[in-house]
C-alpha cells in the first residue's frame, strides 16, 4: 500500500502509523521527494485500509499490489508531468521532441545543432560528454570540458540539455550543466546510480535495458523515486533479440503498456531502437501512435562524419521533414 502523508504530520503521528502497519504485519519504508511525504507498506496479509486511513497525519491511502508501487498508475489520479521551466513540459498532453548528435564533438558542431533546433522549434537537446562504448578505442566523449561548452551555447538560446551520467561520482561535478540526467541502458540496473540520482532534485530519464523487461524498467524507476526523486521519464529503446536485420528490436508494444502501466512520461528512441537512418522516422512515428509522451532523436549536420552512431542519426534536411511528421501524427493522435 502507499500512505500520503500530510506535510505537516508530527512525529508521534507517523510513528503511531507505522505501529498500527507494523502490528498488521507491514513493513514500512518512509519516503520525501520533492512535493511529497510518503509510506510504503508492503505484506501479505489482507488489511482493511480503512482502519489505516482515518489515523491522524495521513492525506490519502491507496491499495497498490505492483512491486513497482510508487510508479504505478494505479494509484495516481493524474500522470506526471514534468516542468523543466519556459512552458517546456513533458508528460500526458505535454509532447516533446528531444534531438541532437550522439557525441558533442566541439563547438562548431553543437553550435549548428543548436541553430537547427531552434529553426524547427525543438526545444530539448540530446549529446553524450561520456560515451559508453563497446571497444575501449572509440570515441569516448569530452567530459566536462565539453559538457560546459554545450551548457553554455544551449542556454544563449533557450534550450534544455538531456545528457547521460555514467557513475556516481560525475552527478555533483554535472548537476549544475544538465536539465535531464539520462541512464543508458547499459545502467538501468545500477542500482547504486540509481539511488544516487534519486537524491537529485533534477529529471532523470531511464532508457530501458538492452535486455531488460517492462517491469525490470519500472523497477528501476521505483528505485529512483523511493530516494526521493519523482521527475522520472521512461525510455523504450529496443531490446536485444536474436534479429540481426537491424540494431535492436524496438518494442512498440512496450510503449502503450508502460501509458497503461505507470504515471509517468513514455519516451521513444527510434534511433538505438531500429539503428538504421531510413527507418527512425517510421518507427518515431510508430511510437506516437502507440502513446509516447515524446521522440529522442539522433541528428547531425553530417552524420557521415559524426564520430558515433553516424548510421542511425539524421541529417538536418531528413530531420526537419521527420519533425513536421512526428507532429502531424501526434495532432492526429490527439483526435482519437
Amino acid at each position: 500500500m502507499i500512505i500520503q502523508l500530510e506535510q505537516d504530520i508530527l512525529p508521534g503521528q507517523l510513528a503511531e502509523v507505522q505501529r498500527e502497519l507494523e502490528a498488521r504485519g507491514y513493513a514500512s519504508t518512509e519516503v520525501k521527494t520533492q512535493s511529497q511525504h510518503y509510506l510504503v507498506g508492503v505484506g501479505k496479509k489482507p488489511v482493511d485500509i480503512r482502519q489505516i486511513g482515518t489515523l491522524p497525519g495521513i492525506r490519502d491511502i491507496h491499495r497498490v499490489s505492483d512491486g513497482y508501487k510508487l510508479v504505478s498508475k494505479k494509484w495516481r489520479v493524474h500522470d506526471t508531468i514534468l516542468d523543466l521551466g519556459d512552458d517546456i513540459k513533458i508528460g500526458s498532453g505535454h509532447f516533446q521532441i528531444m534531438a541532437g548528435p550522439c557525441s558533442i564533438e566541439s563547438e562548431e558542431q553543437v553550435s549548428a545543432v543548436v541553430d537547427h533546433l531552434v529553426a524547427n522549434k525543438v526545444k530539448i537537446m540530446r549529446g553524450g560528454v561520456y560515451k559508453p562504448r563497446s571497444s575501449p578505442y572509440s570515441f569516448r566523449g569530452l567530459g566536462q570540458d565539453g559538457l560546459k561548452m554545450f551548457h553554455r551555447l544551449c542556454r544563449e538560446q533557450g534550450i534544455r540539455i538531456i545528457t547521460e551520467v555514467m557513475m556516481v561520482e560525475q552527478i555533483g561535478e554535472m548537476h549544475d550543466y544538465v536539465d535531464i540526467f539520462q541512464v543508458g541502458a547499459r545502467n538501468a540496473q545500477n542500482f547504486n546510480l540509481l539511488d544516487a540520482l534519486g537524491e537529485v532534485d533534477k529529471p532523470v530519464l531511464l532508457k530501458r535495458g538492452m535486455s531488460g523487461t517492462i517491469e525490470e524498467l519500472l523497477q528501476g524507476a521505483e528505485y529512483v523515486f523511493s530516494h526521493g526523486n519523482e521527475k522520472i521519464m521512461l525510455c523504450e529503446r529496443g531490446i536485444r533479440t536474436y534479429e540481426s536485420a537491424y540494431r535492436n528490436t524496438m518494442d512498440i508494444n512496450a510503449i502503450a503498456m508502460l501509458k497503461k502501466m505507470t504515471h509517468l512520461p513514455v519516451i521513444a528512441d527510434p534511433s538505438h531502437g531500429i539503428g538504421i537512418r531510413a527507418f527512425v522516422e517510421p518507427i518515431a512515428l510508430a511510437s506516437v501512435m502507440a502513446g509516447a509522451d515524446g521522440v529522442i532523436m539522433e541528428v547531425h549536420q553530417t552524420p557521415e562524419k559524426a564520430a558515433s552512431d553516424g548510421q542511425q542519426t539524421l541529417n538536418f534536411v531528413e530531420a526537419t521533414d521527420a519533425y513536421r511528421r512526428i507532429r502531424a501524427a501526434r495532432a492526429l493522435w490527439e483526435e482519437f
